[in-house]
């Protein structure tokens, strides 16, 4: 338990300090909450902040390097189920903490504050937040205590990552101009936390329970997933730091100090893991060795702490703009957040970027562990087709485009630009990606498991052959989805969601790929899929859906109204053509640029139909080589006593 303690402690003491250096618990001269407001909240969030850690770490951590049955991964699950009822307590104290902060209420029990405190959490987003957060640890902290397989603890651990989702909204991220950014940037950066920080906590609660040999692959494991969360931590951090100070002269001040705190922690811990990662974790076996690692592991849990602690007071200080931060007045400004963006030209298609993080980081891994599949097969002698490589790193590439580039900085201006990056989503870039087999890839080139636990190569095949994938592949399903879903989407709240809400345009891109990816896999994807219709049926079914296709882009442009009037209506351009002139290039857009990759479709179809045919006559033709036209003997032969029979009947 030195661990934990020291992490709880160095926390503590960075927070204590962070607080008065910062100003972040000093009287206010107006509204002062009062000593226990103004220190305890601080100290409940950066509660939330260790449990929501060993919550989601510990799952994460099991999940791909604990064998499910095992003692080890029975402790797993009882500290995520400890962490969250701590978590679940800790944010019940943050919303309580936050209505008597924010509202000014002085606690009480009589009727009257207990009917502001339901207001509160019920009608004010950040009493929703915190209610939600609260509602989903007491959840989390039965399903974590009562779950042992793999299937709900792999369940359980995607709920507990999507509950710290709305803990991203909260702090200054959501009161600054750049608010999408700073908020994915955040929420991205709690999730790697939570991961690398909770993962070595229950590192250290396990140790006893495994042998050497065990306790090695553990580690390694553990250092693989951990790196990829200092990767994620280190470039979502710098984001978020970046928009909160918004200059290199505010790194001065008392927030900027406290940033500066936060990334010498987070070097410190970075450079103590590549450290003992490439020294000292294939030596734990020797008593020296295993000693200086764990006495490394105790070192990077101080530093965990002290940037926790930094992360919490940081949440309490005013970032150095935030006194004299610009009044959003233009429709755009209101309406986005940002201001509005010059007219787009030429130069700007190939110029302007609009970087999603969220989409960096996806297309970052997706290419980065295709290449090193690739390389690991060539390095062991293995062959790879090129063009599927080529195929893949162009779909990424182009995904990276659309959600960072000029399509993605200016789609809420234009609808027409909307729809082109909606057609290249869940048309083009999974007609590149499909033929890119990435699970087959992954077949071939993941090491297998040989220790009962489950790592990315039995992930990834469990998750192919789930009763979910049977269905969701199913080709008439698949095209339902690809087609339905478009109509959906836009004849519904969904797409208002979606540009009022960051989160519903998160979602709307996901989904576009992923019902886009779904429908060409079940066409003339490699990847194996439970069932494939036979190559006449793939066309039909691939006609139908151009027809649909068409069919609602020539609807959108025949509409007299516009969509969502009071977003793309009142945004308030002088450039570009008027909303509802807009709304048609959209349309058009949609039927005519749209069935471009959808003939690519077909002719791809076409094409496999054409090779089938030639594989299965040179199957035939070997199969008669090698039985000398047996078949066709016995045929003639009896075609020929046939003809006997009739000849003897007639006469």
């Amino acid at each position: 338990m030195v661990g934990p303690v020291l992490l709880v402690a160095a926390a503590l003491a960075a927070l204590v300090w962070g607080l008065a250096y910062g100003g972040g618990a000093a009287p206010l001269l107006l509204g002062d909450p009062g000593p226990l407001v103004r220190w305890g909240l601080p100290v409940a969030t950066l509660a939330v902040n260790l449990s929501a850690a060993g919550m989601v770490g510990s799952l994460v951590l099991a999940l791909y390097a604990l064998p499910a049955g095992e003692r080890a991964f029975d402790v797993a699950l009882d500290t995520a189920s400890a962490s969250a009822a701590v978590f679940t307590v800790a944010s019940a104290a943050t919303g309580f903490l936050t209505f008597v902060n924010t509202m000014n209420a002085t606690p009480s029990a009589d009727a009257l504050f207990g009917q502001q405190l339901g207001r509160f959490l019920v009608e004010v987003e950040v009493g929703r937040t915190w209610l939600l957060t609260t509602v989903a640890g007491a959840v989390l902290t039965v399903l974590t205590f009562a779950v042992r397989s793999w299937t709900p603890t792999l369940f359980v651990g995607i709920l507990a990552v999507v509950a710290l989702v709305p803990m991203g909204t909260q702090g200054h991220s959501g009161e600054e101009a750049n608010h999408d950014s700073a908020v994915l940037a955040l929420v991205l950066h709690i999730i790697g936390a939570a991961v690398w920080l909770g993962g070595l906590v229950l590192l250290v609660l396990i140790r006893p329970l495994l042998d050497r040999a065990t306790l090695a692959k553990v580690l390694l494991r553990y250092s693989s997933l951990a790196l990829v969360a200092f990767v994620v931590v280190a470039v979502s951090g710098t984001v978020r730091a970046s928009i909160g100070l918004g200059g290199w002269d505010a790194l001065l001040s008392p927030y900027g100090v406290l940033v500066l705190v936060k990334v010498t922690a987070l070097l410190a811990m970075g450079l103590l893991g590549a450290w003992y990662r490439k020294r000292l974790i294939g030596r734990t076996h020797e008593d020296g060795s295993s000693r200086r690692f764990w006495g490394l592991v105790l070192l990077e849990l101080a530093f965990m702490g002290i940037a926790s602690g930094a992360a919490a007071a940081l949440a309490r200080t005013a970032p150095p703009g935030s006194a004299t931060a610009p009044t959003l007045g233009t429709p755009a400004e209101i309406l986005t957040g940002a201001p509005l963006p010059p007219e787009l030209t030429v130069t700007r298609w190939f110029t302007t970027w609009d970087i999603d993080l969220l989409w960096l980081f996806a297309v970052a891994f997706g290419l980065f562990f295709y290449l090193a599949g690739v390389w690991r097969l060539r390095r062991r002698g293995d062959s790879w087709p090129v063009y599927r490589t080529v195929l893949w790193v162009g779909g990424m590439l182009l995904l990276l485009w659309v959600t960072c580039g000029p399509i993605n900085a200016y789609q809420d201006y234009l609808f027409s630009l909307h729809m082109v990056g909606h057609m290249l989503l869940t048309m083009a870039i999974p007609l590149l990606l499909v033929p890119g087999a990435p699970v087959t890839l992954a077949a071939r080139a993941i090491r297998k498991r040989d220790d009962g636990s489950r790592g990315g190569r039995e992930w990834i095949l469990w998750a192919v052959h789930s009763p979910v994938a049977r269905i969701l592949t199913n080709p008439y399903l698949a095209a339902g989805l690809f087609i339905g879903s478009l109509w959906l989407f836009y004849y519904t709240d969904l797409f208002r969601w979606s540009l009022y809400d960051h989160l519903g345009h998160e979602w709307m891109v996901a989904h576009f790929l992923i019902t886009g990816y779904l429908f060409v896999l079940s066409l003339i994807g490699i990847d194996p899929v439970p069932y494939r219709l036979p190559y006449p049926l793939r066309l039909v079914l691939l006609i139908a859906v151009m027809a649909m296709h068409a069919f609602f882009g020539v609807a959108l442009m025949m509409q007299s109204g516009l969509m969502v009037a009071e977003w793309f209506g009142a945004m308030g351009r002088t450039w570009g053509p008027d909303p509802l002139a807009d709304q048609y290039i959209g349309g058009g857009v949609a039927w005519s640029i749209g069935e471009i990759p959808t003939l690519i479709l077909a002719i791809t179809v076409a094409i496999q139909w054409s090779r089938s045919d030639d594989r299965m006559q040179r199957r035939r033709d070997r199969h008669a080589d090698r039985t000398g036209d047996a078949e066709l003997e016995e045929y003639n032969a009896q075609l020929a006593a046939l003809a006997e029979r009739d000849a003897r009947a007639s006469r």
